[in-house]
């Protein structure tokens, strides 16, 4: 258990972290946040002057992934720092109590931090017959999400589990997996979907909390607009080829080799919103789809029950006449064929009156002068 009066600052001193790398840290951080690096003084004098979160880390229906991704966070300096930064006093899976130790730091927190304490959830609960299909502790995990999300200041859902569900409420449903926001109703729900979402995000997301003690902005439904406002397509490195009609058209092709866009084998990048293409995996180098594989919409609600997820979509926007791939390109191209030809001949005009208002005042100042 950490004192809760700590800074992040006070713990990167302690395991020996120079200042420079605490302001490098602090820079790389207002870059990812999407801030600039004028708020990097900032974020350094959050952290040096407030006290760390209190975090509960509750595990429901879930493979324990987005834990897995969180650890391996590269913009922090250092895992354990990481973990030192939010005062990360209950994860099951990490932490080193176990049992009634175990259960009693939950009811500290609850009575020290009454109201200040950020509750993360990795999984959701199932509600048929009273939850007992996930019984940590011996109790309905439902029941445990609700008795620590009454006394919480806001509640994040880490990953797509918690977010929409995921796989356990996958269609037939059998335990009646349910998203953490239906559940919990009384308290804001910040959702950061994926499966697992990009370590870099959810590190994120928490210093924003910490720097600016305010949750960041949300879109309708519930997810941080830093990082879930622009669909993987918009920002992708294969966008010149959906524009360009160039497409894989089987796996190991010839377009494949050449990168062309992998929407015919079912890209799911035109309807994800995810920070996959700009954050990107594993210390920003490469994602799903730069590796070979079309994006398999992991972060959107129902990924699983929204078909194979080698078929491509049946339509895309912004182009709402589109239904099937082959009319793209050439759609696409026409447009942008259209515009360049009536750009070309408004340039074309433009510069013949130019030229025969040049004429004219010329002209002009002629007969002034013979005048």
């Amino acid at each position: 258990m950490s004192t809760g009066s700590e800074t992040f600052y006070d713990v990167i001193r302690r395991h020996g972290i120079s200042r420079r790398s605490f302001l490098a840290f602090c820079g790389l951080t207002a870059t990812s946040l999407g801030l600039g690096p004028a708020f990097a003084p900032r974020i350094a004098q959050a952290m040096e002057t407030k006290p760390r979160i209190p975090v509960i880390w509750l595990h429901g229906l879930e493979c324990t992934c987005c834990t897995e991704s969180f650890i391996r966070s590269a913009h922090p300096l250092v895992k354990d720092v990481v973990l030192s930064m939010i005062s990360l006093d209950y994860d099951d899976t990490i932490m080193a109590a176990a049992g009634h130790q175990a259960e009693e730091i939950l009811d500290e927190i609850r009575q020290t931090h009454k109201g200040n304490y950020i509750l993360a959830v990795e999984g959701n609960p199932p509600l048929k017959d009273g939850g007992i299909h996930c019984l940590p502790g011996g109790r309905p995990f439902v029941d445990r999400l609700k008795e620590m999300a009454s006394d919480s200041q806001a509640v994040i859902a880490w990953g797509s589990c918690a977010s929409w569900g995921c796989v356990q409420a996958a269609k037939p449903n059998p335990t009646q997996a349910t998203p953490v926001d239906k559940v919990v109703t009384d308290k804001p729900v910040i959702k950061v979907p994926g499966c697992p979402p990009i370590a870099e995000v959810m590190t994120a997301v928490v210093t924003y909390i910490l720097t600016f003690e305010r949750l960041p902005e949300l879109d309708r439904h519930g997810r941080p607009k830093m990082f879930y406002s622009q669909r993987i397509h918009d920002k992708c490195y294969r966008r010149p080829h959906f524009d360009a009609g160039q497409f894989v058209e089987e796996w190991d092709d010839e377009g494949a080799r050449k990168g062309y866009c992998l929407y015919k084998v079912g890209c799911k990048g035109p309807t994800t919103y995810n920070a996959c293409s700009t954050v990107r995996w594993n210390e920003g180098v490469s994602f799903p789809i730069q590796s070979g594989h079309g994006c398999i919409g992991c972060s959107e609600k129902d990924f699983w029950d929204n078909g194979p997820f080698y078929s491509r979509l049946s339509t895309v926007q912004p182009f709402p006449i589109e239904g099937n791939a082959d009319a793209i390109g050439g759609t696409v191209a026409a447009v942008a064929g259209g515009a360049v030809v009536a750009h070309a001949a408004a340039s074309v005009v433009k510069h013949a009156a130019d030229k025969r208002d040049m004429k004219n005042e010329r002209q002009a100042q002629a007969d002034k002068t013979n005048g």
